[in-house]
Parts: C-alpha cells; structure tokens; sequence
C-alpha cells in the first residue's frame, strides 16, 4: 500500500479557448490555474502545475465551460468546506484549481479514498495484467477513475447512479478524476517492493541526506517516491516560471501531444507504461541495484522487516547520473498527463 501525493501551490490564469471545432492548440494567457498534489505523490508544486497547464491548453469550449461548476451550482459545488485543512493555503477562485488539491485533503475524513490514488504493481512483474493488482475492496487508481467517469456522465459508478441528483457528488467526481489523472501518470504510482511506491526507500539527492521524519512509521525524507514527485523537476528547471516550463514542453512534445490528446483512454495501459518506467528507470537506474522482494502487505515503511532501514543501509545517493535518466521522463509524464486529462474532459464535454 502507498501513501499518497502532492504538495500543493495555486494560483489563478485564465485561458482562451477557441471552438470546439478546433482543438489543435488553445492559447493560454495569464490566468487559468495552476496547481498541485501532495508530497507523498504529489508530483510537487511546480509539476502540478504544468500538468494543469498542459491539460488546460487542449480543452475544447464546453470542456472549459465545465457546467458542473457553473454559477449556478456555485453555491453547492464551487466551495469546499471551509473547515477543511488545505494543503494550498491561499485557495483560488476558480474550482477546477481547488479540484486538483481537495482530493488529498479529505484523505484524513475518507481514509476508504487512500488506496484510489496509486495501483501496486509489484516490481519484477512481467506480464501486464492491471487488474489483478486492483484490490477488489479497496480500489485502485485505475479503477477510480473509470469510477469517477462513471459518476460524472450518470451512469453509475461509486454514486449508484444518483449523482445528477446530487451536483455536489457530480463535482467531487471531477475533482477526483482530474487529481486521479495526474497520479497514474507519475511512475511511482505504479509500482510496489513492499516500500509503497519508494516511500521506504531513503536516498540522499546531491547534496541532501535523508532524515528520519517519523519515528513510529520509520519514514524518511528525501525518499525515492519523493525526490520523483519534487526533486528531479526542480532542479531541471531552475529559476524558471510555470509559463517558461510549459512552452519548453510545448517544444519538446508537440508532434506528440497531438497524439496523446486524440487517442483512447486505455487506464491500464496508462498505468503499465508508469510500471515500466519505475522498473526500467526509477529503480533501474539507482546507483544500488534494489532486487525485487517476495510481495507481502505493508502498511507502514516499519513492515516487511523494517524495510526503510534496511534500504537506508544501501546509502542510496542519488546524484547527476540519475537526474539525467529522470528529468526527461518527468517531463514527458507531465505532458502526457495534461494532454490525456483534457481528453477525457473533451469527451465528457463535447
């Protein structure tokens, strides 16, 4: 099991969009959102983002529209419950900017929604077969997001069909598909040594040795599941705004942007390509060959025979080599994810 993502920073743009007759590439000016996750997977405050960013860029008219959150309903689904204990402290007006955050806020009120954010593949796997790593009780994030489709176009799904009766359900469904997308798209979402997603894999990066941060559940910070989240878009892109990192993408990715905008929302392919980059690249790349471990359950980085400490002992250091491996796949999966999200909000809204 893994604990989950996104440490969050919002802040308001507004996009331009065009027709729905042209999806080729929307302008985005000074205001649309920008957003994050949690830092367990949170992919970090700059990567969230630009994964908004990225998605907001290829959303048709009524895509952009979002009438779940119209004015109308504002009063029901645009504010959050303002006891609520945000991880982005200065909110935002526009409630697609908050849906990228609140699903990690409630974590504390519906723990039940912990394990829709992450599917356990166990490292090592070889045959691609999503499914049968999708806890028939408790969910995944695979099978979250067919869920929340589910409940945004009434047919079904987790609401058992209510959720057009229910405006407040319908939003937090969208909330959670916009925050779910981004999840499957980070690589250690996706995989599993016993260590919930390299949360129990303590490794120094450059300059920064890890610490323990919770003795009870032997957790320590940097981690590997952390420094993919934070760490590697950080110090590829030094000193530059969200606005400059996404214009870069747009460079880098264009031709290819096209094609993942327009394909088809095969979920457990998404999650396999994740599988396959934390095999290859997130562990495959280490300085210090981690084998794959019998699967067994693990709650905490204290079970499977205290796994962090024993990974501690490897001293992990992960240094230029390694960021060279990852920040072109972070990117990637950024770019990705914000092209494959506004997909899904195109069909919902055509």
């Amino acid at each position: 099991m893994q604990t989950d993502f996104y440490a969050a920073n919002l802040k308001q743009w507004t996009v331009q969009v065009q027709s729905s007759a042209d999806l080729d590439r929307r302008s985005v000016s000074d205001s649309f959102l920008e957003s994050a996750f949690d830092d367990v997977w949170a992919i970090g405050v700059a990567e969230c983002d630009l994964y908004i960013n990225a998605a907001a860029r290829f959303l048709c008219e009524n895509a952009n529209d979002l009438s779940i959150f119209s004015e109308k309903q504002a009063a029901v689904v645009e504010d959050v419950d303002p006891a609520l204990s945000r991880y982005c402290k200065r909110g935002g007006s526009d409630p697609l900017a908050d849906a990228s955050t609140w699903p990690d806020d409630i974590r504390g009120q519906r723990p039940e929604t912990a394990p829709w954010h992450y599917v356990d593949i166990p490292l090592g796997t070889k045959r691609r077969d999503v499914e049968k790593y999708c806890d028939p009780k408790e969910s995944c994030v695979t099978r979250a997001i067919r869920e929340q489709l589910a409940n945004i176009s009434n047919t079904g799904g987790l609401l058992g069909g209510q959720a057009e009766a229910d405006p407040l359900k319908r939003a937090n469904a969208l909330r959670f598909l916009i925050h779910f997308v981004g999840d499957l798209h980070q690589p250690m979402h996706a995989v599993t040594n016993n260590d919930e997603g390299g949360n129990c894999v303590p490794a120094a990066f450059f300059d920064i040795s890890p610490q323990l941060r919770n003795p009870q559940n032997e957790g320590y910070a940097p981690n590997l599941h952390g420094v993919w989240d934070v760490n590697i878009l950080e110090r590829a892109t030094p000193g530059k705004t969200v606005e400059e990192v996404a214009a870069e993408l747009d460079e880098s990715f264009g031709k290819k942007i096209a094609g993942w905008e327009k394909g088809s929302a095969n979920l457990d392919a998404w999650a396999w390509e994740s599988y396959q980059l934390a095999l290859k690249k997130a562990y495959g790349a280490l300085p210090v060959r981690i084998p794959a471990e019998p699967p067994q359950t693990v709650k905490s980085c204290a079970d499977d025979g205290h796994v962090s400490t024993r990974m501690l002992k490897l001293d992990e250091h992960l240094a230029e080599p390694y960021q060279n491996v990852a920040a072109p796949i972070v990117r990637q999966r950024l770019a990705q994810a914000g092209a494959r999200l506004a997909m899904l909000l195109n069909q919902l809204w055509p």
